[in-house]
């Protein structure tokens, strides 16, 4: 059942106020595609509105990219990849950014192949040519998953590619693989002919990766100074999250009218993929959105260990905080 704004402005206790809207700009990882619908959505259903927010998203030009706009406080909130955020912290302890809502509870972080060109699994990937962007979260990822999967890295050329060739390199055959969100490089490859029996997406989440994925991140000055704000937000965020998950058709109007270029067809698949895959997992619908297990972080900092040498001693409650989780009620998707 969709939440009506005067449900949602009721829960956050503002029915029959008016209060002068804050201004709230918010950093995207990515373009303007399917999975960004929800933010939209909360943007057009007034969910923002009701939590007496204004908010202007921007796009983003990777996973990575939010994590210093929201440190050097140029954005208070962002939308970026939680393990990148663990190593940046790591390189500048004390930098004022945390995670405080996680979205993707099974991150897609991907390797995404050709079965004509002989990848089906990971030791496929030994002798072949992998092509990986380096500002790519799931590429970030890679050495831990090759760990996991006892994968001959030396026997695996990799190619350093850009996010706008990727795609188009596997399609014509250039290299046999790419690393990649799941959702975004299998519907690229879609829309460039590539049949979809040809495609092979090898999730790590499904070999071996306990970590998690792209978390709303905020600026920790600004959320110990607005805490009700970034509640607001987070709650905003969660319902437009349910209502995408109830009608991702109408989602994806509130993306097209911010992206007219985009196929609306495609994207709504894109959405529905990151739904199915990464946000309504079993965890989730159980719980609610916006959480993590203290004991799956546990383990998922042990793998980050596994290729990365931390400066510091690795401390979860640097990296992500529930102090800002509206209550669970909030933040079901059922």
């Amino acid at each position: 059942m969709k939440q009506t704004l005067a449900a949602f402005a009721a829960t956050l206790g503002l029915a029959g106020t008016a209060l002068a809207q804050t201004d709230l700009p918010f950093a995207l990882d990515w373009k303007f595609e399917g999975p960004s619908a929800p933010y939209f959505v909360a943007i057009d259903k007034g969910f923002f509105e009701a939590a007496d927010l204004s908010v202007e998203i921007s796009a983003g030009q990777g996973s990575l990219d939010a994590i210093p706009k929201v440190a050097t406080g140029a954005f208070p909130v962002g939308f970026a990849d939680i393990n990148s955020l663990i190593t940046f912290l790591d390189q500048n302890p004390g930098a004022p950014v945390t995670a405080v809502m996680m979205v993707y509870d099974k991150p897609p972080f991907a390797i995404i192949g050709r079965k004509s060109l002989g990848v089906n699994v990971p030791k496929d990937l030994e002798g072949r040519v992998l092509g990986a962007p380096p500002p790519d979260g799931a590429w970030a990822q890679f050495p831990a998953f090759a760990i996991a999967n006892d994968l001959d890295v030396d026997a695996i050329t990799v190619e350093p590619v850009g996010f706008p060739t990727r795609e188009p390199m596997l399609a014509e055959g250039n290299v046999a693989a790419v690393t990649g969100f799941s959702f975004s490089s299998y519907l690229n490859l879609v829309r460039l002919g590539v049949p979809e029996d040809d495609i092979s997406t090898i999730l790590m989440a499904d070999y071996g990766l306990a970590l998690y994925g792209n978390a709303i991140i905020a600026n920790t000055d600004y959320a110990a100074a607005n805490p009700e704000v970034i509640k607001g937000f987070i709650g905003a965020i969660a319902a437009g999250w349910k209502d995408s998950i109830a009608d991702p058709a109408s989602a994806i109007e509130s993306l097209i009218e911010r992206n007219p270029a985009a196929d609306a067809e495609l994207e709504q698949r894109r959405l529905e993929l990151s739904i199915d895959a990464n946000v309504a997992t079993d965890y989730v619908m159980e719980n609610g959105m916006g959480g993590i297990d203290a004991d799956r972080m546990a383990t998922a900092l042990e793998q980050v260990a596994l290729t990365y040498e931390f400066q510091n001693t690795p401390d979860a409650s640097l990296y992500f905080t529930d102090a800002y989780l509206p209550d669970a009620s909030m933040r079901m998707l059922k």
